[in-house]
């Protein structure tokens, strides 16, 4: 990732730690939230129940993952965010999905919601390879994206200082780019969340896949 765009987001975010701490869990969210701890919960091979949390924020997802019984790291490329994230209790460390300092399949599954959107496309299947790795075998995938319409770039409308980059898919193109490494269990579609933005929020259950060098 460049490092400019990278410095941006970082800005942005730290600038937003506090409010996005007071802001509470839409419904919808929570709705992915319990379908993904039952994936997990119906894993034969998940035993620890171990979870990275990536792109943590104020760690309000993290948070509700710990409290329905599973070990959840949250790593983050904010320090505020990772501040708040530690203040609920939480392990978290300062941490982006371009180098991820885990050991091979170190976590049953890994939860990123609204996080991948901020990964310029020719990036994103690196940032899936690294996920892939600290995945363990059939480690289950959570990722969660604003999409519908093809785009990239900064985001002229955004309310946030400095205004953040956005890599938007089709529904055809998400699929196809998570397919090298990941088997799909679950998509769809929330509708719901998309209002008001002109987009739908594309929803990915995934499996890890053994891939054979």
């Amino acid at each position: 990732m460049d490092l400019l765009l990278k410095e941006s987001l970082k800005a942005s975010y730290n600038e937003q730690a506090d409010s996005r701490d007071q802001s509470v869990i839409q419904s919808w969210k929570t709705d992915e939230l319990k379908a993904f701890i039952a994936a997990l919960a119906s894993n034969p091979k998940a035993h620890q129940h171990t979870v990275l949390d990536i792109g943590a924020g104020s760690g309000q997802h993290g948070k509700y993952l710990s409290q329905h019984h599973l070990d959840v790291t949250c790593i983050d490329l904010s320090p505020n965010m990772v501040e708040t994230c530690r203040a609920k209790g939480l392990k978290a460390e300062v941490m982006d999905y371009y180098a991820l300092h885990f050991d091979a399949e170190s976590f049953d599954a890994v939860w990123a919601m609204n996080t991948l959107l901020h990964v310029p496309k020719v990036s994103l299947p690196a940032v899936l390879k690294n996920i892939h790795t600290v995945l363990s075998e059939d480690g289950l995938f959570y990722m969660g994206v604003y999409g519908g319409k093809d785009s990239e770039g900064v985001w002229q409308e955004d309310s946030y200082i400095p205004k953040r980059f956005f890599s938007f898919y089709t529904n055809e193109d998400l699929l196809k780019v998570v397919a090298p490494l990941f088997d799909v269990l679950d998509f769809h579609i929330v509708s719901e969340a998309g209002r008001g933005i002109g987009m739908n929020f594309q929803s990915l259950l995934l499996r890890k896949k053994v891939i054979v060098d």
